[in-house]
């Protein structure tokens, strides 16, 4: 199918986060591809240097000492309510899992995604796959694994629809206590839905559960890794309050597990999120349950190629920064929602987004080219968070109009510095803890 772009990963993506490369759009997901130690011009663009720390990053993720450290520079309000060490790595009793997986025209991919749920041990799983009207093979892929594997059943389209109403098709049918949405060209990773049961078990406050997706390009897929689990768990309103605080989402999919129950009380997707159901779906549970992280262990595999939606229609800062700012709206203005300081907080992520459509705007303005895109990002800020209402200090994200020669550009490479540095720091926490 079309692959959903949920909002940026936080604190990276592309040319936003001061890439001096030509623009590629926006891609869900993608690393923020950071030269710590670079000084020069060049060296900040360098591809090479930039690769070896994303390779270093996801080989680490769940074991390095260096990323755990580099995450505490990244400040933040937010506390966890319990952090477990050691927990069980699978439940006590036989816990059903249903993951659904919406496909459209994604038939090369899907059986390698259905053989990644069936091969999961310690839960009971169910696979709901949606075909959305595909014109290649994927049906035929669909009835073929459900001839052969009696877990696995398929639901047909009449018409196409899009991933998020295929996803309410299938999760009107399933039976699990455990509530998983797989798109059809990504992965769970070995004992993910055991590990997420185990959690929701022992912690019945807990609505959401989600870890590390690691990311990947066709054809390889990593092997995983799990270190010394822990689990961390939130209270449901501080971690949405965290996610105002800077406007982003920090789950892409399939990371992500739901209890089933609280989805029957309150909702599944929201249809009209084309691009961020998935962080709809996570504040809207997190103002009615308490979240959970599961530490050091890749939950899912995300994969990374040109046919997906969030480097097609999904593309671009403006479109994320618009996606985003809906989600958080929708959430806000649910009659059945209940917010402590709804009015602060709808203030405080406004702003958050406003801010960083001018970080966006300043990192443009900083590059040696100009870009008309400055405009589009200006715009959005104004109508997100008036111009009266800016902070002085914001005066310095302001889009340079002018060049002063050689003094200009050494301050553009230093601002691009910090940020890259300040990015790269918010990024390491998001890996290494969740948020």
């Amino acid at each position: 199918m079309a692959h959903a772009a949920p909002p940026r990963h936080p604190w990276g993506t592309d040319e936003r986060r001061d890439e001096l490369d030509p623009p590629r759009g926006l891609r869900d997901g993608e690393h923020v591809e950071v030269a710590m130690n670079a000084v020069e011009p060049g060296a900040l663009s360098g591809a090479g240097l930039s690769e070896q720390w994303r390779a270093y990053v996801d080989a680490h993720a769940t074991r390095g000492v260096l990323l755990r450290m580099m995450a505490r520079l990244a400040p933040t309000r937010l506390r966890p309510l319990a952090v477990v060490r050691r927990p069980p790595v699978s439940p006590t009793r036989r816990i059903r899992a249903s993951v659904i997986v919406p496909c459209h025209n994604y038939g090369h991919y899907l059986e390698e995604a259905v053989n990644s749920v069936l091969s999961q041990e310690g839960v009971e799983v169910e696979v709901i796959i949606v075909d959305d009207v595909s014109t290649d093979d994927s049906l035929a892929v669909a009835r073929e694994l459900a001839v052969t594997h009696p877990e696995v059943r398929v639901i047909i389209n009449e018409h196409n629809v899009g991933h998020v109403r295929s996803f309410n098709a299938g999760w009107a049918t399933a039976t699990g206590d455990v509530i998983v949405k797989l798109d059809a060209d990504d992965l769970l990773a070995p004992g993910s839905l055991a590990r997420a049961a185990a959690l929701f078990e022992q912690r019945p406050d807990v609505g959401l559960v989600y870890g590390y997706p690691r990311h990947f390009e066709h054809p390889a897929v990593p092997k995983g890794s799990v270190g010394d689990t822990a689990w961390t768990i939130w209270r449901g309103q501080d971690w949405f309050a965290e996610r105002c605080k800077h406007g982003t989402s920090v789950i892409t999919t399939p990371e992500m597990a739901l209890r089933a129950s609280l989805l029957r009380e309150h909702g599944a997707l929201d249809p009209d999120l084309r691009y961020t159901p998935d962080l709809g779906i996570s504040l809207r549970l997190a103002t009615v349950s308490n979240v959970g992280h599961i530490d050091n262990a890749d939950q899912a595999f995300h994969r990374e190629h040109s046919a997906s939606m969030s480097v097609n229609e999904g593309a671009g800062e403006v479109v994320d920064l618009e996606a985003r700012r809906d989600a958080f709206d929708r959430v806000f203005s649910s009659p059945n929602v209940k917010i402590a300081n709804a009015d602060g907080l709808r203030g405080t992520v406004r702003r958050a987004l406003a801010l960083d459509a001018m970080r966006d705007a300043a990192s443009l303005a900083d590059r040696p080219e100009s870009s008309a895109r400055t405009d589009g990002l200006e715009e959005f800020a104004r109508a997100t968070w008036p111009d009266s209402a800016y902070p002085k200090s914001w005066d310095t994200l302001r889009v340079g109009r002018k060049r002063l020669g050689p003094i200009s550009r050494i301050g553009g490479l230093a601002r691009r510095v910090a940020r890259r540095v300040r990015n790269e720091s918010y990024y390491v926490r998001w890996v290494v803890k969740g948020f």
